[in-house]
């Protein structure tokens, strides 16, 4: 097995349903479990979520960042799933994130999450360099309020 490092960056669909309470609850339960599940395999990265969509960096060796994605893949509360990169790196941009959530506040983003949607941020529009790019500057930002 290679320890190359490879970047992946993919938005897909929202599906999950209920109101803002029960996004919200769904978007913790997928934070906290891809926590866990990235760290024990070594994969660090950020996943942005509004109403519409997700949007996500995955980073680490490549059979590991293959193996999240294709559980990303096969998770119902993710629609058309849509590959915009993926690439060897020199290094990760994520390295202290096992999975970091950027953006806003978690209740935010299910809450106003069409304010983003009617911003005219759309990943679709956007190859995997420029969404890369979006989630580590909010990542950056991030970083800073914290200190």
């Amino acid at each position: 097995m290679s320890d190359e490092l490879y970047r992946l960056v993919y938005y897909s669909h929202n599906t999950v349903t209920g109101d803002a309470d029960a996004v919200e609850a769904a978007i913790i339960s997928i934070l906290a479990k891809s926590q866990v599940n990235n760290q024990r395999v070594g994969v660090t990265g950020a996943l942005m979520f509004n109403s519409g969509c997700f949007a996500q960096v995955l980073e680490g060796p490549r059979s590991a960042v293959e193996e999240v994605f294709e559980r990303i893949q096969q998770d119902d509360r993710h629609g058309d799933v849509s590959l915009l990169s993926f690439d060897p790196v020199p290094a990760r941009a994520f390295e202290n994130w096992s999975m970091g959530f950027v953006g806003a506040s978690i209740g935010d983003a299910a809450r106003y999450g069409v304010l983003v949607n009617g911003s005219g941020f759309d990943p679709a529009k956007m190859d995997g360099d420029a969404l890369f790019e979006t989630l580590r500057g909010l990542a950056m930002e991030e970083e800073h309020a914290a200190d």
